[in-house]
């Protein structure tokens, strides 16, 4: 089935940011999408607003580092609709440090939710898509999953961590399940805010004035999706005219 209209897409990370502007954006075209994060009340909100402008969605609380919530996830998406079309992982942490301050409780969160969220997103639904012979995965990485730079270490571990996951992931899924990977650049979300050290949050929030808006992220993601079945967009990167790097 190509398009997006009637597809089943499950969204982590939906409760604002790229992971909210993707379920609007997918549901503007049709799409019946699964709204999960850690914020339950904003969730229901997002969700409400998409059934009153008709649309079909089911917001469902959701802590990607935990494995059990994420399979519950998969299957509230099979119990409200019938199926699952495609998971975008896209739930993530950017606490940028430099090592120096040896922030190991960050650099662990960042882990659990950036890389390990990504893996029982893909062992939930893999399962599941193996027995329907199709399904696809969108996966969000970054610009920093493609290089680093001072206090980005760690976040782009975890980045060029979810790049190589997911291109291990295409090479052994076949000709039914498609994996895309996405790389945003200065994108207009919350990640700043769980920077802990004051003077680098001030500079990153000075940065993100050439951000581009999260519905861009929003398109390039319905680009994937809405490509015939046997066509597989594996990596698209999005970053500001403005940003050199």
């Amino acid at each position: 089935m190509s398009g997006i209209k009637g597809k089943v897409v499950a969204i982590t990370g939906a409760s604002s940011g790229i992971g909210e502007a993707t379920a609007r954006h997918l549901a503007a075209q049709g799409a019946k999408v699964v709204l999960g994060a850690r914020r339950d009340d904003r969730l229901k909100a997002v969700a409400a607003e998409l059934e009153k402008a008709g649309g079909e969605a089911e917001p469902l609380k959701l802590d990607v580092t935990r494995r059990d919530d994420v399979a519950a996830f998969v299957k509230r998406a099979q119990d409200r609709f019938g199926r699952l079309d495609v998971l975008v992982s896209n739930a993530g942490l950017m606490p940028l440090s430099l090592l120096d301050e040896l922030k190991v409780d960050e650099w662990d969160r960042m882990i659990d939710v950036n890389i390990r969220g990504v893996l029982h997103g893909i062992a939930a639904a893999l399962p599941v898509f193996r027995a329907a012979g199709s399904g696809h995965f969108v996966n969000v990485s970054s610009v920093s999953g493609l290089q680093v730079a001072p206090t980005t270490a760690v976040y782009s571990g975890t980045k060029f961590a979810v790049r190589a996951i997911s291109e291990g992931l295409r090479q052994e899924a076949g000709s039914k399940i498609r994996v895309t990977t996405i790389c945003p650049g200065a994108v207009e979300t919350e990640l700043a805010e769980t920077i802990s050290n004051p003077d680098l949050k001030k500079r990153i929030n000075a940065f993100q004035a050439i951000a581009i808006p999260p519905a861009t992220i929003a398109r390039a993601i319905a680009f994937a999706i809405e490509q015939p079945a046997d066509i597989d967009v594996n990596e698209i990167v999005v970053r500001p005219t403005a940003q050199s790097t």
